[in-house]
């Protein structure tokens, strides 16, 4: 290990590429952290986890779907969102039933608390405005620029 004069450990030789705070990975990691931090005590008033939240709106947006759609719309693996959804099945949210065409697909719909639910989430985006300390048309850019972004890295693999 070099050292410097004093006895501790001296720095690698300076690379602004490498350098933490250069990184975009480290600055939608970081970000993302704290987004799920605004969110924690809303979605606790609302008894669901982040994860849960996602399938939620899209439950919220189309009834019928398959546990595979699901997790197509989050980019999620279907094996890893199965618990998930068994969670929000047992807190009554949700119902899953095999398909009477193919025993193998689930299907996933909202129970009568889970719609009401809906209702009380409503406001959940109004917070996080707030909190973004940006304006709606600000964040619908950012928004747009992370879609593209995203769809260029799903390009790339």
């Amino acid at each position: 290990m070099n050292t410097d004069d004093s006895g501790h450990a001296a720095p690698l030789e300076k690379c602004d590429a490498l350098m933490l705070d250069n990184q975009l990975c480290f600055a939608l990691y970081s970000t993302s952290l704290m987004m799920t931090k605004v969110y924690k005590p809303l979605l606790q008033e609302l008894n669901l986890t982040y994860p849960q939240y996602l399938a939620m709106l899209v439950l919220w947006e189309e009834q019928g779907l398959t546990v595979g759609d699901v997790s197509a719309r989050l980019l999620t693996d279907p094996g890893s969102l199965t618990p998930l959804l068994k969670r929000l099945e047992a807190e009554g949210l949700i119902s899953r039933t095999r398909s009477k065409e193919d025993e193998r697909v689930v299907l996933l719909n909202l129970t009568e608390q889970g719609r009401a639910l809906h209702e009380k989430a409503k406001r959940i985006p109004h917070c996080i405005l707030g909190a973004s300390g940006l304006t709606i048309e600000r964040l619908q850019e950012i928004q747009g620029e992370l879609i593209g972004l995203r769809s260029n890295l799903q390009d790339s693999l």
